[in-house]
């Protein structure tokens, strides 16, 4: 099977078009087939490499039975630099505690300042998974020093803090909403576009003014993320601006996150607004508000059913904080759109 399986490497390496029958046999590879990728992996023409890894990213985003991880991970020692990039982020959804320190190691040392912001914003995945309870400590907390530092790095690159500024917004420890904060507050726009987006990840309520305020921001990428903000923080007092974004902004994009953020929030005015749109003209929007009500749906179910069992009298304080668990968790989750 090994001489069989070099073939098609050998294959995918050389000939003209791209096999998708060949690319899936990339998926789920034993340790043997594992072997002999490694090893043919380096020979295929980089330009080819970029091409078999940006297509196995964009499949593993659509197909969730295919399995390219040891792909992936290989990838991230690839010379060429987006391989290494687009190999980071073909990672979005891997959460074993092991990838920590490859990512420290691309952040601290690569030379490549795409592949050290793909890595700053892989290692934000990690600090939420501390923040939830689901991976040791200490794991959790290599990987917030290591944003913390490159944050307070005075030459790193400016897109690489500000992905770590982004990254570490998740994080409960004292100092981050210091840190959102000179972000927003900064001279560069760039970094008021992460802050905003920040404070939608940090679930600290304290925002919820300025994030309803920049939906009136005249810069797009501003607004985009204002509007994903409040629907992150649940931002009740947002809803009628956000209708007014759906019904008059110039920006598709920033519309369909409007729409979104209505499905998070609720409410019978959200569900009403949301309602109309099924009747948009714009297929997008009317696509957008479909999915966004089944969201809503989703959230109202949940509900009913936290309330909708019996229980002693006796019990009511372990019933009320059941419920501050779930809006602490709900509160605190991420999307997965991201304009900027």
């Amino acid at each position: 099977m090994s001489d069989s399986f070099r073939e098609i490497l050998q294959q995918l390496g050389s000939e003209p078009k791209l096999s998708s029958s060949k690319l899936y046999s990339l998926s789920r590879m034993n340790q043997t087939n594992l072997n002999t990728f490694n090893e043919v992996w380096p020979t295929i023409p980089v330009q080819r490499r970029r091409t078999i890894i940006q297509e196995l990213m964009e499949t593993a985003e659509v197909n969730f039975e295919v399995d390219f991880d040891p792909v992936f991970l290989t990838a991230l020692a690839d010379e060429d630099a987006e391989v290494r990039t687009v190999a980071i982020k073909s990672l979005w959804d891997y959460e074993q505690p092991s990838l920590i320190h490859p990512l420290i190691h691309l952040l601290k040392t690569d030379e490549a300042s795409t592949v050290r912001e793909a890595a700053a914003s892989g290692l934000g995945k990690f600090v939420y998974l501390k923040e939830l309870e689901e991976i040791d400590w200490n794991e959790g907390n290599l990987a917030e020093e290591a944003l913390l530092e490159i944050i307070h790095q005075s030459d790193e690159d400016s897109d690489v803090q500000r992905r770590a500024v982004e990254a570490i917004a998740f994080s409960s420890r004292p100092g981050v909403a210091e840190i959102i904060e000179a972000a927003y507050y900064s001279d560069d726009e760039k970094f008021q576009v992460s802050a905003v987006f920040a404070m939608g990840r940090s679930a600290d309520k304290r925002w919820l003014p300025l994030v309803i305020e920049e939906l009136d921001n005249n810069n797009t990428e501003i607004r985009f993320e204002a509007a994903r903000s409040c629907g992150e923080l649940e931002a009740k007092g947002a809803v009628n601006k956000l209708i007014i974004i759906i019904d008059e902004d110039p920006d598709l994009e920033v519309q369909e996150m409007a729409i979104w953020a209505l499905g998070r929030i609720g409410g019978d005015l959200a569900r009403q607004a949301l309602e109309a749109c099924l009747d948009s003209e714009n297929e997008v929007l009317a696509m957008a508000a479909e999915e966004s009500l089944d969201e809503l749906n989703i959230f109202a179910d949940d509900d009913l059913m936290l309330y909708d069992f019996e229980y002693d009298d006796e019990d009511d304080d372990d019933y009320y904080d059941d419920l501050d668990d779930f809006d602490s968790y709900s509160n605190n989750g991420n999307n997965g759109a991201d304009k900027h």
